[in-house]
């Protein structure tokens, strides 16, 4: 069992590091879409990823457009506050793409508008919020994939 985790355009490297410390710990695979706000030996990075980092399983992509012409036959949903559909509804499969945006806008507008019926958020309920922090929005989408999987699966 295991996801593949997409983060684009990421800009915080502790969030990084976490989630690759999550992909780890999932059995996910990381793919991280350029341009990033740090470089990959930011130590920031390293420290949240603990020395699990080298062990994390990495795809980096030098662009969005390289990653759908790599992927495109992929399963893929995406998540953002702007969806209708709660991410509890998402019918979870080994090896789905999950594509998160940057931390400070999301995902690009044009994707969300070309994925509605793939789109996914997780509810919030307080208005004084827009959005959960990256790393804690990957967590749970990710496990709950995994608890659904290990339910269908009579684990």
């Amino acid at each position: 069992m295991g996801f593949n985790i997409v983060l684009i355009e990421p800009e915080i490297p502790m969030n990084t590091g976490n989630i690759g410390r999550l992909s780890l710990g999932s059995g996910s695979k990381l793919h991280l879409v350029k341009p990033f706000g740090f470089e990959l030996n930011d130590k920031r990075l390293k420290r949240a990823g603990l020395d699990y980092w080298k062990h994390v399983s990495v795809k980096i992509y030098e662009s969005l457009d390289e990653f759908f012409a790599i992927n495109k036959d992929e399963e893929m949903v995406f998540l953002s506050s702007a969806a209708k559909q709660s991410y509890a509804s998402i019918e979870y499969k080994d090896d789905l793409f999950f594509i998160f945006g940057k931390e400070f806008v999301g995902l690009p507008k044009d994707l969300v508008a070309n994925n509605l019926d793939k789109l996914f958020k997780i509810p919030i309920h307080s208005p004084h919020i827009r959005s959960l922090n990256l790393a804690n929005a990957v967590s749970i989408v990710v496990f709950e994939g995994l608890r659904s999987l290990e339910v269908s699966n009579g684990i």
